[in-house]
């Protein structure tokens, strides 16, 4: 399902009022103007620039072919909810667009849901067993925390170091929920059971809300079925 998908690519630090402009770029309601006088007065050069403007072409201006649809849906939900939905839909969108960022959120997901915190060096050493030890790993962690800081789900205390949750954002069983769901099920590129969707890791900063088979009944792009073994799953229509 994510044969396609760029295997790191999450590279810089995303600010959410810049995604949030790519956004109403999409959408009809800014300009690539307004986008790259932003990006100009906050960043040191072209080359500091350009590197932004890929990762934000990626989310919201320029998705992969297997996304466009996917993302013209969350522009939907954001004509209908325009402030309220944007960690959401940026949140989805990464997570469908860059697995490297999913891992992540994944790992933040898993050690802090029980203390509600840890440590920036246990995501590191976990980050590095799977995309090996080197720099680049490292630094575009630092990337993909300093965006899911920046996008109201975690702080950052003691110069970085510890990583705490923020209160978690209800999407109070709305299409958003379910269309974050389906990220979450681009995500992983596989059939999830139901039961354990709402707390996928992945999704650490939300609370969908609501009956979760009422959420995604109300996905036009999911499918919802019992499998051999008598569980629930939600899986990509076919």
């Amino acid at each position: 399902m994510n044969s396609s998908s760029p295997q790191i690519g999450f590279d810089r630090f995303i600010q959410l009022d810049w995604a949030l402009l790519a956004l109403r770029i999409r959408a009809g309601r800014s300009t690539l103007d307004d986008l790259d006088e932003v990006l100009a007065s906050s960043h040191s050069g072209p080359a500091a620039k350009k590197k932004t403007r890929t990762v934000l072409n990626r989310l919201w201006l320029e998705p992969r072919a297997d996304l466009v649809d996917f993302a013209d849906r969350g522009v939907e939900i954001f004509f209908d909810a325009p402030e309220t939905t944007v960690p959401a839909l940026t949140w989805g969108m990464a997570l469908a667009t860059y697995p490297f960022f999913g891992k992540v959120a994944e790992i933040v997901g898993r050690l802090t849901k029980l203390q509600g915190d840890c440590t920036s060096a246990e995501v590191h050493r976990r980050m590095s067993e799977i995309y090996g030890e080197r720099e680049g790993t490292r630094r575009m962690t630092n990337m993909v925390l300093q965006s899911q800081a920046s996008w109201g789900a975690i702080n950052r205390t003691a110069k970085g170091s510890r990583i705490k949750r923020k209160e978690v954002m209800d999407l109070g069983g709305s299409e958003v929920a379910a269309w974050l769901a389906e990220a979450c099920v681009r995500y992983s590129g596989r059939a999830l059971a139901i039961s354990n969707l709402e707390a996928s890791p992945t999704l650490y900063p939300f609370l969908l809300g609501g009956s979760i088979p009422y959420v995604l009944s109300k996905s036009t792009a999911l499918e919802m079925r019992v499998d051999s073994a008598g569980n629930q799953i939600v899986s990509l229509k076919a």
